[in-house]
């Protein structure tokens, strides 16, 4: 019997279009500012126009996150007078 013959690797060029199949599948992006940590008795207290402290300085990147994988970091921006993120830094798979 005859081993069955190895496929070659795909070399061809992918285009946007090869992915058209997973342009709808959802996926959640959260963006971080920061953390902190607080008793439960603080968080119960907190109301319009309370301050919480995060672990950021004003100017340091925020991370950015797709499906809780980090994929980049970037910069807050403001759009219209709305906020929205820029990306700075594409973060490699290991």
């Amino acid at each position: 019997m005859d081993a069955p013959a190895e496929s070659a690797p795909d070399t061809t060029e992918k285009t946007a279009a090869d992915l058209e199949a997973v342009f709808d599948v959802p996926v959640r992006v959260s963006v971080v500012l920061g953390r902190t940590r607080m008793p439960v008795a603080d968080l119960l207290r907190l109301d319009t126009g309370s301050i919480i402290e995060l672990d950021r300085q004003v100017g340091e990147a925020i991370e950015i996150y797709v499906n809780d994988r980090l994929v980049a970091r970037g910069e807050i921006v403001l759009v219209e007078n709305r906020l929205g993120v820029t990306m700075t830094e594409i973060i490699k798979a290991a």
